[in-house]
């Protein structure tokens, strides 16, 4: 429990002090879709074919910060520190190095409690590996997405 708790503070911490480029609707909007897009996979993977679990298998109080306070906090710095207009190969190298830092933080919580609160079933590194970029996709298509409807929503005001 040690782990969570000091990864969720430095996590928060570091959005306070990101550079923000989301307004507060758009982090609002990744905050809410993250939690839900984690739990719907959890529900799968964890839930249903237990490949992995925090905690304790099954649903249990103690892994609510890892679905509120601490994947969608690091999808906020993410979005905000992403170099959209950037060049292709930049954008490449980004998540390259944002997949190398998160399977870091993968290894950290597998330490024996109190530091680490994430178990494996039939899930191993390698698929972390793989999937990631798949996941920071998707999260980058939502933002834009909603980029796109706060636009045309502006627009439709003038």
């Amino acid at each position: 429990m040690v782990g969570i708790i000091v990864a969720v503070i430095i996590i928060n911490g570091i959005l306070l002090k990101v550079r923000k480029r989301l307004s507060k609707s758009e982090m609002l909007q990744v905050w809410l879709f993250s939690s839900m897009f984690q739990l719907v996979f959890d529900l799968f993977v964890s839930l249903k074919y237990q490949g992995y679990w925090y905690f304790n298998k099954g649903v249990d109080w103690e892994s609510l910060p890892v679905y509120l306070c601490l994947v969608p906090p690091v999808n906020v710095i993410f979005l905000n520190v992403y170099p959209l207009k950037s060049s292709f190969t930049k954008q490449i190298l980004f998540f390259l190095a944002w997949n190398v830092v998160i399977v870091i933080y993968e290894v950290l919580t597998l330490l024996p409690e109190p530091w680490g609160y994430f178990h494996y079933g039939w899930w191993r590194l390698y698929h972390s590996v793989m999937i990631n970029p798949f996941l920071l996709l998707i999260l980058l298509g939502y933002y834009k997405l909603i980029c796109r409807l706060e636009q045309e929503a502006l627009s439709k005001q003038v």
